[in-house]
């Protein structure tokens, strides 16, 4: 199966200190599975590394980040195409929720048919518009 993986979840990895569930730690070591992350979390991770927001001890710089994703996790990362800001387009604005990235990679995950795994507890408002979700709780 293919998972599209939130910024969040990513940290949980890269951190490891058990805030993945069972489940989600099941989904994405299986080997079976291609777990992707949205550039525009790429970006998020680096503007975040950048301005000394997050604390990943294998993330020198910012550098770092994109090397760790797909040569230490063997993660995918899937760029925003027309069709994503399309769905995106047609997303209903959910009251007190905002957020551009987020919203973007709803959509992306939408739009590609692929299941989103986050710990942000607005994804979950996000699935009677079409989102595939496995919730990580915190």
């Amino acid at each position: 199966m293919r998972y599209l993986i939130d910024s969040n979840i990513l940290i949980f990895c890269a951190s490891d200190k058990g805030r993945l569930s069972k489940k989600v730690k099941a989904v994405i070591y299986d080997c079976e599975n291609r777990i992707y992350i949205s550039s525009r979390c790429v970006e998020e991770l680096i503007a975040l590394q950048q301005s000394n927001k997050i604390e990943v001890k294998q993330w020198k710089s910012a550098e770092d980040i994109i090397g760790y994703i797909t040569n230490e996790l063997g993660f995918e990362i899937k760029y925003i195409a027309k069709e994503h800001l399309q769905t995106l387009a047609c997303l209903p604005l959910l009251y007190g929720h905002k957020d551009p990235t987020d919203r973007m990679i709803i959509a992306q995950a939408i739009t590609e048919n692929i299941t989103m795994i986050s710990s942000d507890t607005e994804f979950p408002r996000y699935v009677k518009y079409g989102l595939d979700l496995v919730y990580n709780p915190k």
